[in-house]
């Protein structure tokens, strides 16, 4: 199949978090299974600063795109996705995505994504290659469908052309003054634009995507139904549920050639399930490295995260202190974000300076060294709509303590005693309570050793692999192409 995949960051070129993971891992698949796959994204300036070989694309060069109000002109390069012989072809518009940022609060926001749209099939048009899906991921990439139905509708390259919208996170829909829709030379088409919002003045990207798009999926199961729900759908539950026979829930994949504890080239002291000492070694490692002291009896306790309220880090005020207090344990930090956190988990390492080590920002190695020597991994999301963290963590033999929501619930199975069987901790509701009683119950289970080592077997076996995962993609395009 002729694969089109669209979106607005894509590892290792352009990331802010998963998506681009998804991107990278989904393309590497794709094209190791023999399918004609092209990924777009747009030539940001950290790109063009990287140390990457791009290369001008033939017949794609100084393409102008006519607007209602201005013109545009773009060109395309080329380059290798890494790992793979997939073609990236970004977008190069220096006038929109020549700025410091991915993302910005500029007031040519709907523009630079609307371009992103037209830009893909303008090209297409150019090398005349006729895509048999286009799979356009969240709300920046949502006005394609939309674009192929209307605008582009004239030209027979796209006459059997489906199109695939893949929601990663609801809670960004790309909402912007109805006046940008002639900005985008979509003014003739508000008929196609969800007459509610128009009527606040308004139009949104997903949920343009959400009427046009042949079909929708989301990143887990559970997520699925999560957002037909008003608690989780934002805003966006009943237009979902008129499409809900349309709507397919597919859990993010990993790619093992990055997370794998035996060859990981960022951790000192590889491991396996069938040999275990390089992961006590990394729990030694890690807590060194934190300036935490050492003790093989002490259960370190990870998080590697985004610090905001989507988390789940509020449920820490309430819970975590009465541990750190009562319990010998560490607590090992990675991440920024809101100010209120930040500062809580200041507090509670200026409170246990020998207990508790904060890093903030990201880095991608102590990413790597903390899913390798923690022993449990703390993801208490209020919401996740599929998360790669805990798949990291069962990998590495860290069982995570999860809350059960959508990827987290898909992904993680509570720990039994009795039969042995599960792979990590779960709860359900969203309180500091719930949180605890948890915590109680992995103090519990780590102190029967000989449980806990057969607790981290059982997680280091689960196959989360994009060559498992990808598959489901491909039935879905084959489904569409017929």
């Amino acid at each position: 199949m002729r694969l089109c995949l669209v979106a607005s960051e894509t590892a290792p070129f352009a990331k802010t978090g998963g998506l681009a993971d998804v991107l990278q891992g989904l393309g590497r698949v794709l094209h190791k299974q023999g399918h004609d796959v092209r990924l777009f994204l747009p030539l940001y300036q950290r790109i063009e600063n990287g140390k990457f070989d791009l290369v001008p694309m033939a017949g794609a060069q100084d393409i102008d795109v006519r607007l209602p109000h201005r013109s545009l002109r773009f060109s395309i390069k080329t380059v290798e996705l890494p790992g793979s012989e997939a073609k990236v072809h970004l977008i190069d518009c220096p006038e929109l995505y020549r700025r410091k940022e991915l993302y910005t609060d500029d007031g040519d926001e709907a523009l630079r994504f609307g371009f992103l749209c037209r830009a893909v099939l303008e090209t297409c048009q150019r090398l005349q290659w006729a895509p048999d899906v286009v799979h356009c991921n969240d709300w920046h990439t949502a006005l394609l469908p939309l674009y192929l139905k209307t605008v582009y509708a004239w030209d027979r390259l796209f006459a059997r052309t489906k199109s695939v919208l893949t929601i990663h996170n609801i809670g960004y829909q790309g909402s912007f003054p109805d006046s940008q829709l002639d900005t985008l030379g979509l003014g003739e088409q508000r008929a196609h634009v969800h007459h509610g919002d128009l009527r606040d003045g308004r139009f949104s990207f997903l949920k343009t995507g959400v009427l046009h798009a042949h079909k929708l999926t989301t990143v887990s199961k559970t997520y699925a139904k999560e957002i037909q729900t008003a608690e989780f759908g934002m805003g966006m539950d009943e237009l979902l549920r008129t499409r809900s026979s349309d709507l397919l829930g597919i859990v993010n994949g990993v790619d093992y050639a990055d997370w794998d504890p035996a060859n990981d080239p960022l951790i000192p002291h590889p491991f396996s399930a069938k040999d275990l000492a390089g992961k006590a070694k990394m729990k030694q490692a890690l807590l060194e490295r934190m300036h935490l002291p050492y003790d093989p009896r002490a259960p370190v306790f990870g998080v590697v995260s985004r610090l905001t309220s989507q988390k789940g880090f509020e449920l820490f005020a309430d819970s975590i202190p009465i541990f750190l207090q009562r319990e010998d344990m560490r607590l090992c930090v990675l991440g920024s974000g809101e100010d209120s956190h930040e500062k809580y988990f200041q507090w509670l390492r200026d409170t246990w300076p020998k207990k508790v080590g904060i890093y903030r920002g990201y880095h991608d190695e102590l990413a790597h060294w903390i899913e390798a020597g923690a022993d449990v991994f703390l993801m208490p999301s209020r919401y996740e709509p599929c998360g790669l963290n805990q798949m990291y963590s069962l990998r590495y033999g860290t069982p995570p303590l999860v809350r059960k929501t959508g990827g987290l619930a898909d992904t993680v199975q509570a720990w039994d005693p009795a039969t042995r069987q599960g792979t990590g901790f779960l709860f359900e509701d969203f309180s500091s309570q719930a949180l605890a009683g948890t915590l109680d119950w992995v103090f519990r289970t780590w102190r029967d050793q000989a449980g806990w080592k057969r607790l981290i077997q059982n997680g280091m076996a689960m196959d989360f692999s994009w060559d498992k995962q990808g598959q489901e993609y491909i039935g879905l395009y084959r489904s569409l192409v017929g």
